[in-house]
C-alpha cells in the first residue's frame, strides 16, 4: 500500500547539487497529515545523481522515494510519460510534475494538491503569469521569451491559460488515464503545452495557482534553443489538432 495518495515526479540530469536537498524538502512536508512521495526519473546522469537517490532510498526513505534510471538524455516529455505510467500502475491519485533545482518551491505543493483534492479541479498549474510576472533571477530576455511564448500559444490556439509552458503541476489520476500518452509528440517544453491543451480539449477543469518561480541557484539550466523552438513551432500543429483530431471522451464523473 502507498504511504501517500500523491507522487511528485522529478526528472533529473546532472543534479547532484540539488537532488538531496529537494528530496528532503518535499518529504518533510505534511508531517503528521498529508505527505508526498517522490519518483525520480534520471537520464543517466554522469555526475552521480542516481547514486545519491539510491543511498537515500537504502538508508532513510525506502517506502517514500523511488527511482527509474534511463540510459541517456531521452527528453523531458518521455521522462514524465514514463513517470506517469509508473504512478498509474502503482495506484497514485494525484501526480505532480516538479523540477529538481528549487525553481519550483516545495511549499507550493500543498496548494496544488488542495486545488485538485479540495476544490475539485482536474489539473492545477503552478502559474508564473496568472497574477503578473512572478519570476525571480531570470535574465530579462528569457523572461520575455517565456512570457510572450505563452501569449503566442493563447493567441494561436484560443487556450485560455496564462502559463502554457509551466512545468509545476498536479494532475488527478483520471486525466492521465484519459489522455492517450502514446500520442503525445513533443519532448521538450512543447510537451508541457501539449499536455495542458489536450486536457483542455477533453474538457477537464483546469485552474492556475499563482506561484513565484526562482531561477536555479546551483547546477546548469537544461533550456536550449531547440527545446524552445519545438514549443514555438509545435503550437501550429496543436491548433490543427484542435480543429480535426478526435480526442478521447470525458470520463464519467467520479462518485
Amino acid at each position: 500500500m502507498n504511504s501517500s495518495d500523491s507522487i511528485v515526479i522529478i526528472p533529473t540530469y546532472n543534479e547532484k547539487e540539488n537532488i538531496e536537498k529537494i528530496i528532503r524538502a518535499v518529504l518533510a512536508l505534511g508531517a503528521g497529515s498529508h505527505q508526498f512521495n517522490i519518483l525520480v526519473i534520471d537520464d543517466g546522469s554522469p555526475d552521480g545523481t542516481a547514486q545519491i537517490v539510491h543511498h537515500l532510498i537504502d538508508t532513510e526513505f525506502a517506502n517514500r522515494l523511488f527511482i527509474i534510471e534511463r540510459t541517456g538524455k531521452l527528453g523531458l516529455g518521455t521522462a514524465y510519460i514514463a513517470g506517469f505510467r509508473w504512478a498509474l500502475e502503482h495506484g497514485y491519485d494525484y501526480i505532480f510534475e516538479m523540477d529538481a533545482d528549487f525553481s519550483h518551491n516545495p511549499d507550493d505543493l500543498p496548494r496544488l494538491y488542495a486545488t485538485c483534492h479540495d476544490e475539485g479541479y482536474d489539473l492545477a498549474i503552478g502559474s508564473r503569469y496568472v497574477s503578473g510576472v512572478n519570476v525571480v533571477n531570470w535574465p530579462i530576455g528569457r523572461v520575455l521569451m517565456s512570457y510572450f511564448a505563452s501569449k503566442y500559444v493563447r493567441f494561436i490556439t484560443g487556450f485560455k491559460v496564462h502559463d502554457t509552458t509551466a512545468g509545476f503541476k498536479c494532475y488527478k489520476r483520471r486525466v492521465l488515464e484519459t489522455i492517450e500518452l502514446d500520442k503525445i509528440r513533443f519532448k521538450g517544453y512543447g510537451f508541457q503545452i501539449e499536455m495542458k491543451f489536450t486536457a483542455y480539449k477533453i474538457g477537464f477543469r483546469i485552474k492556475e495557482v499563482p506561484v513565484i518561480f526562482i531561477n536555479r541557484r546551483e547546477g546548469t539550466s537544461k533550456m536550449s534553443g531547440g527545446i524552445f523552438g519545438e514549443a514555438f513551432f509545435g503550437v501550429m500543429q496543436l491548433r490543427w489538432d484542435g480543429w480535426f483530431r478526435k480526442y478521447p471522451p470525458m470520463p464519467a464523473a467520479q462518485g
